[in-house]
């Protein structure tokens, strides 16, 4: 059997895993354990097809026997589509186990049944999504993914913040698949077909029109600024495992398209990877910005995707600019980067969205403020979440170190050779991951170190919630010290978008950033065990205490006084809501400070444009009389016009 086959058969098994716990009792686990099963079952065999198919070059393709109005169904695999495919296949599994323990059917019989289906469906649209080789298949997977995630983001449908955030995520997406038609309408007429087969010559005008829809299509489904605007709030209000998903690999699902459509237009024009170069600029800088200057730890998980797909777009940017300019380097390094930090991201932000879970199934609260020392009492899970964010900050040794290397790298490459555009992708990456930093520090220090800040009774999470984690931090890691792992694999794929076979191997030196790490990696280990050494060899003695006979949490630095530094500096975009302590009398009230960044673009942008567009729309009822001849004057009046653009020639 073909690997297409196997990898129909997988999606299949994937789709209809959710029907067992439809037909059996909303309390029971067993129906659940069944529904996770028949996903994991087909999630290994997808997975385990797809790495096979990393290892091979060239694209395999087969006509579906089911003839449609609108052309046939084309299904293919290349390395470029197994690069995504893999993420799509691993991280659900992860999450399915995740749910056994997190959401229990026993205790949501109103939404676990519910959850278990479309837990499936994502997982199967998704895949169909990196499958279809034809517009018609790629839009039926594309609003089935839409709507399954729909369901899931609304999984608590009794809260009006979760309603609020589906409808928000409902409109975007169905914003971005109109423009999407618009595209494949304009694929058909330039190529005569449906088929997403390489274009070959198409004029430039044409493919410049395509590159734009498929930027705006794809990019509200990844989360590019200012096109981000249901990602923040449908993050933070979905089950954990299914945010983890969400922002794993949905997100991804838009990268994909950009990627994909970008490979079969011909050669850029050097506008297009400045565009997308400075669209990343603008996505990290600012997605870290607003992530940095939230109280609400989901929400702030939510802003960091929106500044990694930046970074993934700085290295798509770099890859059309080699493509443009016919440096080879540029392109392997930039698509390299950028294809690997796809992975990484995949890797450690569901860890983060999973570790978040954990916290929110103990303490019952996202607000940072309202946490502290966790660490004592949630030990393997502070330890897993800093795996997380050492990588996620890109630093060694952990995964996120290598793909922005080779990202600077390739940049560094292009400023060289005197790229002028460039230097505005190096400052914004640099800045992300000085920002990055800071963000986590804050959300680390909050949450895990210090003292509680209020009384929560909170516990180490069970094991079916720490092994999905353990495996997604041993994934970080394993990439970090190793990521010569990925060289081949990715070579491939740049060579399946559009770049030259061994190009990525000779520009990328992996195995160096491996052996790198790997070094930091043991220098820090001896580290620990030599300062451990030397705390018991030295006598205990107090910390510093400034002269305060009694220390409290409430002398703690909280997370929005931590950040509000950057929300100062990034005022003129995040917009903050600021409440500054007034101390006035002799006796003075107890005053704290306290600041929220609201979306600019959601609430200060979109929600009012469209509260006055709904009201201009109400004068429209003047014209819907309920009188059924008013209705025939409207109807000859529309026929009269048409037939008398039809005599005159105006189209």
């Amino acid at each position: 059997m073909s690997a297409l086959w196997l990898l129909l058969v997988a999606v299949a098994l994937i789709g209809f895993s959710g029907l067992p716990a439809c037909f059996g009792s909303c309390r029971s686990a067993n129906w659940q354990r069944a529904t996770t099963a028949l996903l994991a079952t087909g999630c290994a065999l997808g997975a385990g097809v797809a790495i096979f198919q990393l290892q091979l070059s060239g694209e395999e393709l087969l006509a579906l026997p089911v003839s449609l109005p609108v052309g046939r169904l084309l299904v293919g695999i290349d390395a470029l589509g197994a690069v995504f495919l893999l993420p799509v296949f691993i991280v659900p599994l992860l999450g399915s186990v995740y749910g056994l323990g997190y959401w229990k059917q026993a205790e949501h019989p109103a939404s676990g049944r519910r959850l278990g289906l479309f837990y499936g469906l994502l997982t199967a649209s998704m895949a169909g999504v990196v499958l279809a080789r034809d517009a018609a298949l790629f839009i039926v997977a594309w609003e089935m993914m839409a709507l399954s995630a729909f369901f899931l983001i609304t999984a608590e449908d009794d809260d009006q913040a979760v309603r609020k955030a589906g409808w928000i995520y409902l409109i975007a997406t169905h914003v971005g698949t109109l423009c999407l038609i618009a595209m494949f309408a304009l694929w058909r007429e330039a190529t005569g077909s449906l088929d997403l087969l390489a274009a070959g010559a198409l004029p430039s005008s044409l493919a410049s029109a395509v590159f734009v829809l498929a930027l705006v299509g794809f990019g509200f489904k990844a989360g590019i600024m200012p096109l981000h605007v249901w990602l923040p709030g449908a993050h933070a209000n979905a089950p954990s495992h299914v945010s983890a998903v969400l922002s794993g690999v949905m997100l991804k699902m838009g990268i994909y398209g950009i990627a994909r459509m970008t490979s079969l237009l011909p050669a850029p024009p050097t506008w297009w990877g400045g565009l997308l170069l400075g669209l990343g600029a603008a996505t990290a800088v600012l997605g870290i910005a607003f992530a940095s200057a939230q109280r609400d730890f989901k929400r702030l998980l939510a802003y960091s995707s929106i500044e990694n797909m930046g970074i993934i777009l700085l290295g798509l940017g770099l890859a059309l600019l080699g493509r443009a300019h016919q440096v080879e380097d540029w392109v392997a390094l930039g698509m390299g980067g950028a294809l690997l930090h796809v992975w990484n991201h995949a890797l450690f932000k569901p860890l983060l969205f999973l570790n978040a879970g954990a916290i929110l199934h103990a303490a019952h609260t996202r607000e940072i403020d309202r946490l502290g020392g966790l660490a004592r009492q949630m030990p393997r899970t502070a330890l897993l979440f800093a795996t997380g964010a050492v990588a996620i900050c890109a630093l060694p040794p952990l995964n996120g170190f290598a793909s922005e290397c080779l990202l600077y790298l390739g940049m560094f490459r292009a400023a060289g050779a005197g790229c002028p555009a460039i230097g505005l992708g190096v400052a914004a990456l640099a800045l992300t991951g000085a920002l990055a930093l800071a963000c986590f520090v804050k959300l680390y220090g909050t949450v895990f170190l210090g003292e509680a800040r209020t009384k929560i009774d909170t516990r180490e999470p069970g094991a079916i919630l720490l092994i999905p984690m353990a495996v997604l931090a041993a994934g970080c890691c394993v990439l970090g010290i190793m990521p010569w792992l990925a060289l081949r694999p990715l070579g491939l794929a740049v060579e399946a978008w559009g770049g030259s076979a061994g190009a990525l191997p000779e520009a990328a030196p992996l195995s160096a950033i491996g052996l790198a790490s790997a070094a930091l990696a043991a220098a820090a280990l001896l580290g620990f065990v030599f300062i451990r050494w030397l705390l018991r060899k030295s006598p205990a003695a107090g910390t510093w205490d400034c002269g305060y006979v009694r220390v409290t949490p409430r002398v703690q630095y909280t997370g929005s006084s931590f950040a509000q530094m950057i929300g100062t500096l990034f005022s003129w975009a995040l917009w903050p809501v600021i409440h500054l302590p007034g101390v006035q009398g002799i006796f003075p009230k107890p005053a704290h400070y306290h600041g929220e960044a609201p979306d600019t673009v959601l609430e200060r942008g979109a929600i009012p444009l469209l509260t006055l567009l709904a009201g201009g729309m109400k004068r429209l009822r003047l014209f819907q009389q309920g009188k059924i001849n008013i209705y025939i004057i409207y109807i000859l009046a529309v026929v009269l016009g048409l037939l008398f653009c039809e005599a005159t020639g105006i189209y």
